[in-house]
């Protein structure tokens, strides 16, 4: 169901830090244009927890839009209080998303029956559910086999796998074969495909997609020295968009390729100089900014 390029859209704010619904619809239109399989609006990448139920509603229907069918919506809709990430599905859903992503519920730490019950709840409400497991912001660890567990529901159909191991990968391909495993980290699409992934929630497709597709279609195609070609060509790119944390670097690099202000909302600050620095020999090396290398 989920497979391919999803892109973690990053949310584009004016300088008085309202929502740029013209500048999101145009980001949106140019990676549907590009390719990708999927986008991901009101995630961790989008600034979530500082959007309104407005502005979320309107990423969604600027993303169906700009799909028109051509790539899936996987609206975020997770919280840390159930009853919020089921209403905030059944919003996603109102709104025409073709499945929503649900984080592993942070900051409460439940124990895994208590996850289990969590996304099972919001597969309820009737949409594909994307289980979004990462521990290193939730500091709390969705095992392969709770995610198995959950998987019982027939609405839970996705997993982005951000344990930042492979390991979790393998594990849930050979406890729950018939969810879409995807991987939530860039740097470990390459690996995370050749345990048996099928596609990757990216950061770095904001910024690259039409590359980022191209190193899907080689590995679809079999083309494993292309693919880790393409890979090696990203990786700069990899790593430098986590150089602080995760949007900051993105909503720089927008910013410098002139497709978005580099607003962010607090308590996310605007990118360092050394960052911004390092982000414009990484985008002129890959031939995005002021011609190839």
């Amino acid at each position: 169901m989920f497979q391919g390029i999803y892109v973690a859209t990053a949310t584009p704010f004016r300088a008085d830090g309202s929502f740029d619904e013209a500048a999101y619809g145009a980001h949106v239109q140019r990676l549907v244009a590009a390719g990708v399989h999927g986008l991901v609006p009101s995630g961790t990448t989008g600034e979530g927890p500082t959007l309104n139920a407005g502005e979320r509603q309107a990423m969604i229907r600027l993303c169906r839009d700009a799909a028109q069918g051509r790539a899936k919506v996987v609206a975020g809709a997770g919280s840390y209080n159930t009853a919020a990430s089921v209403e905030a599905a059944r919003a996603a859903k109102d709104a025409g998303a073709d499945g929503v992503l649900a984080v592993v519920p942070y900051y409460n730490k439940p124990m895994q029956q208590g996850m289990i019950k969590h996304f099972q709840a919001i597969a309820d409400v009737g949409l594909p559910v994307m289980i979004y497991n990462i521990p290193g912001r939730t500091s709390a660890n969705m095992t392969a086999e709770s995610i198995a567990e959950a998987a019982k529901h027939p609405n839970i159909a996705a997993v982005k796998e951000a344990t930042g191991t492979v390991t979790a990968t393998a594990e849930i391909v050979a406890l729950a074969p018939r969810l879409d495993v995807l991987a939530g980290d860039d740097g470990l699409f390459l690996p995370c495909l050749a345990l048996g992934a099928v596609g990757v929630v990216s950061v770095a497709a904001n910024v690259d997609p039409a590359r980022m597709v191209a190193l899907w279609k080689a590995w679809s195609a079999g083309d494993v020295a292309g693919a880790q070609k393409l890979n090696r060509q990203l990786w700069p790119l990899f790593r430098a968009l986590f150089v602080e944390t995760n949007p900051i670097p993105v909503k720089a690099a927008l910013r410098l390729l002139g497709h978005s202000g580099p607003t962010m909302r607090l308590p996310m600050t605007e990118a360092t100089e050394t960052t911004v620095a390092r982000l414009s020999v990484v985008l002129r090396e890959l031939g995005l900014l002021g011609g190839a290398k």
